[in-house]
């Protein structure tokens, strides 16, 4: 193998250098794990045609944005660093159920070829090449992908796969710790201790006490598989409802919108979760999380949302503080269109057990990648009181109690029931004005 052409640390040589076919590794956050493969790739492409030969890989990461970012700011800065002449195309790849993807190819001088697409099952057994899985504990349906993959890359390709942990539900988690494929895969494990004690610069202390939560440093951090026995909404399912396009305001159609607010004024989270109804799926297109704002504030922030969308229906935690919000609410937008929610036991078990449907349904769309809001979700927890009762905990910390967790089953708990008279909203809206626009409910 060619000598690489940017400075690495150990940890990275130790990954570039091993030419195993099955390959994968565990790396901490923010350690170089793509910028250190997608170094790889090009240096197997420069080798095959320094050889008289070429090659061809396919990088599949967990969505449209982190497959740009692999090319951009990975394999295009190690083909300038190789002095490599190449072409970028972006092109489109249509899937087996009719959805298209963004799809972009780096052509080398030599005819070798870099792919790089979202993954999912119908990208994952579109082509025969040397594959490289980005995040791989993050995608969505990963065990899906991998019977798709396996028979692409059966005749002699080869294989990485990189990501940090993501729990325990995962088909990294199995490669990775599977006894009986120590013999098959070379595996590699760098947390932020042996990072650090190879040259990479960051202050570890510094770093554990700004994040301030100790299970998103076990895991991001510290390689640690946390139990997902007891969450409520594993990240297996809230990976499979994260798409690019949730969290856009802009990108709001003008369908019915639907909304929850979880009531805070002093430690906790103030947070309004948006959904716009687009067929039978709630496309989550706004988050809005402040702490220690004034009920003025938050009044003033939800009208905004009232005049931004055509909310329907708006479900808000009438619990303690809440009751004069809910009541204000009430008295400005309707009392048809806001409906106060006491967090009683058997109330917060109906909003869990709707929210957790929406998403094992598929029904609902988050966005990717947002730390804030997979830590809320996840770190809900069901329990079993004394008496046999279940309630729902969340250990409260610098990221409040699960409030964006609440505030979402509130939102979906008001696309769920009735919805208020109909009403005429004479704002502009993208495209023409039909009927539905004045649709009841």
């Amino acid at each position: 193998m060619s000598a690489p052409a940017v400075p690495l640390y150990d940890y990275q040589k130790r990954w570039l250098l091993d030419p195993s076919r099955f390959k994968i590794g565990m790396f901490a956050r923010q350690t170089g794990k793509t910028f250190t493969t997608t170094l790889e790739l090009v240096d197997d492409c420069f080798a095959a045609e320094a050889a008289g030969g070429r090659t061809r890989w396919v990088i599949l990461s967990r969505g449209e944005r982190q497959a740009k970012e692999a090319i951009e700011e990975g394999v295009k800065k190690h083909c300038q660093a190789y002095r490599l002449g190449i072409e970028v195309v972006e092109g489109e790849f249509k899937g087996g159920s009719g959805e298209r993807y963004t799809q972009l190819d780096v052509l080398l001088p030599g005819g070798s070829r870099i792919t790089a697409l979202p993954a999912n099952p119908d990208t994952a057994r579109g082509f025969s090449a040397n594959v490289f899985l980005d995040e791989f504990a993050f995608h969505a349906d990963s065990r899906k992908i991998w019977s798709a993959l396996f028979p692409v890359i059966s005749n002699g390709w080869k294989l990485r796969v990189t990501s940090t942990p993501n729990g325990k539900g995962n088909k990294f988690y199995e490669l990775m710790t599977d006894a009986s494929l120590a013999g098959v895969w070379s595996r590699h494990t760098v947390d932020i201790y042996q990072s650090v004690a190879d040259g990479l610069p960051r202050e570890i202390d510094a770093m554990r006490q700004a994040l301030n939560d100790d299970d998103a440093w076990a895991q991001e951090f510290e390689l640690k598989w946390l139990d997902e026995a007891s969450a409520w909404l594993s990240y297996d399912l809230i990976d499979g409802v994260e798409h690019d396009q949730a969290g856009r305001p802009e990108d709001y159609t003008g369908e019915p919108c639907f909304v929850g607010v979880d009531i805070a004024a002093r430690n906790d989270l103030f947070v309004i979760w948006v959904v716009e109804q687009v067929g039978d799926v709630l496309w989550t297109r706004e988050i809005i999380a402040r702490r220690r704002i004034s009920f003025f504030d938050q009044d003033a922030l939800l009208d905004d949302v009232f005049t931004r969308y055509r909310v329907l229906r708006c479900c808000m935690d009438q619990t303690g503080m809440g009751e004069k919000p809910v009541e204000d609410a009430q008295r400005r937008h309707g009392s048809s269109r806001v409906e106060g929610v006491l967090f009683t036991g058997p109330n917060k078990l109906t909003l869990a057990t709707q929210g957790k449907q929406a998403f094992e349904d598929r029904k609902m769309r988050i966005p990717l990648g947002d730390r804030d809001v997979r830590a809320d979700l996840h770190k809900l927890q069901k329990v079993t009181g004394p008496t046999g009762a279940p309630r729902f905990v969340a250990e409260s910390d610098a990221g409040g109690h699960a409030d964006r967790a609440w505030a979402c089953f509130l939102a979906v708990n008001a696309a769920s029931g009735p919805s208020g008279p109909a009403f005429a909203d004479s704002r502009p809206r993208p495209g023409r004005i039909t009927r539905a626009d004045f649709r009841g409910y």
